[in-house]
């Protein structure tokens, strides 16, 4: 490992990292484009989360808080694209926590009463087949559309 070519990788990965969260995976991927090896990854990886650059949970939290808030996904969508990202179930479901239940289904709510003044129907199971296909791609959960669907 030369040293020079280290320390350089080391503060382009520190940049990256303390301009918006980034996970483990995220950063690996990042240093593999920049061309550093195996061993230099783990190594930098390793300072980053020992200098409180990289914090799983940290980003998992900011990750739900984004998408949830700006991107208007569901938890299983939410939870996909994190656990795809290599982090654990645990810190998943501790993040999901974050997201007020309230708060979840106003979101929902809202999502489907835009959607349905766009959308043509003849009966009304076609209409709730349609907003439900459209709630489940945004990533909610079967029990809390429906419940969201009979409010609406």
């Amino acid at each position: 490992m030369m040293k020079q070519k280290f320390e350089e990788f080391l503060q382009k990965a520190a940049s990256y990292c303390s301009v918006s969260e980034h996970c483990i995976s995220e950063v690996e991927a990042k240093l593999a484009t920049w061309g550093a090896t195996e061993k230099e990854t783990k190594a930098i990886v390793s300072q980053l989360q020992k200098d409180e650059f990289i914090d799983e949970r940290r980003f998992c939290k900011a990750f739900v808080k984004d998408r949830f808030r700006f991107n208007h996904w569901g938890k299983s969508k939410i939870a996909f694209a994190l656990v795809s990202k290599g982090i654990e179930r645990s810190t998943v479901d501790e993040a999901l926590m974050l997201i007020d239940e309230g708060e979840y289904e106003e979101m929902l709510a809202s999502l489907l009463k835009k959607k349905l003044e766009g959308i043509t129907y003849r009966y009304e199971y076609e209409k709730q087949g349609k907003l439900f296909r459209f709630a489940q791609s945004k990533g909610f959960e079967a029990p809390v559309i429906e419940r969201v669907l009979r409010l609406i």
